[in-house]
């Protein structure tokens, strides 16, 4: 590691401040970025802790949609009342998301800001249309995650929470890194407007919407037909390309039998 200054900040106003001031750079969950800081990947002068915000942690039924709070743990999605009942499929994605040590520490905030290409999170935003809300604005996904590693978050923008809409007809199938948990390839299933919708994670180029699988689905084709484009996919120690995009195929298939 190398020195820099930790700030603990007792409120999101003061978080904002110090981030502004100080150059900081938002702290989560951290399951991410502690092992690039000890990498010295990145180095930044200061780390701002935003796990011990009460005003963003919880979750929140607003009308139709079910509105996580940013520093909320994969854990308390995964076992909240609220999300199991309004939108089940997202409970159960979180449930699968690393080992329990990730899963109490690691946040939802903290994983949508840090748009992995294998993390599980983006695919249910993308599926459900979800919004990211932050301390400025409100984003739809389709237009937050930009590409890998990469979102429309401006230097120091901190996701405050994310809005899923209610939905009971969906599914997460993940086909899971037996070592590390991260999806070799994973996909989120929805019926929303009576549409299909399929979003696609562990690629390697970030998460996308699969709209030929999707609309091979609605018609009644087959998706071992629907066109897939290799630029979604990269090749790696844990599988080649080829091997991706056969698996798409075949977790699609599975998330849509299970959706029914």
């Amino acid at each position: 590691m190398y020195e820099f200054t930790y700030h603990r900040p007792g409120s999101l106003e003061e978080a904002r401040k110090l981030i502004s001031e100080d150059d900081g750079q938002p702290l989560s969950g951290g399951q991410t970025l502690m092992p690039v800081l000890r990498a010295r990947l990145a180095m930044p002068t200061a780390l701002v802790d935003l796990t011990r915000l009460e005003e963003l942690k919880g979750v929140n039924l607003e009308g139709d949609r079910v509105v996580i709070l940013g520093a909320t743990t994969h854990a308390d999605v995964a076992s909240n009342a609220l999300v199991r009942e309004h939108c089940p499929a997202l409970a159960e994605l979180a449930s699968g998301i690393g080992d329990p040590q990730v899963r109490y520490r690691g946040t939802i905030g903290g994983s949508v800001a840090n748009n992995d290409p294998a993390a599980c999170y983006p695919t249910a935003c993308l599926a459900l249309d979800a919004e990211i809300r932050t301390d400025r604005r409100s984003i739809p996904a389709r237009e937050f995650f930009t590409s890998m590693f990469d979102t429309a978050l401006e230097h120091g923008e901190i996701v405050t929470a994310v809005s899923f809409p209610t939905c009971q007809h969906a599914h997460y199938e993940k086909f899971p890194n037996p070592a590390s948990r991260f999806a070799l390839i994973a996909v989120f299933a929805a019926k929303l407007g009576g549409q299909t919708r399929l979003a696609v994670t562990g690629g390697g180029t970030g998460v996308f919407r699969w709209q030929e699988g999707e609309q091979a689905a609605d018609s009644g084709g087959s998706l071992a037909a629907a066109a897939l484009s290799e630029a979604y996919f990269t090749g790696d120690l844990h599988a080649s390309t080829e091997y991706r995009m056969h698996l798409t195929r075949v977790i699609a298939q599975r998330a849509l039998t299970a959706l029914g």
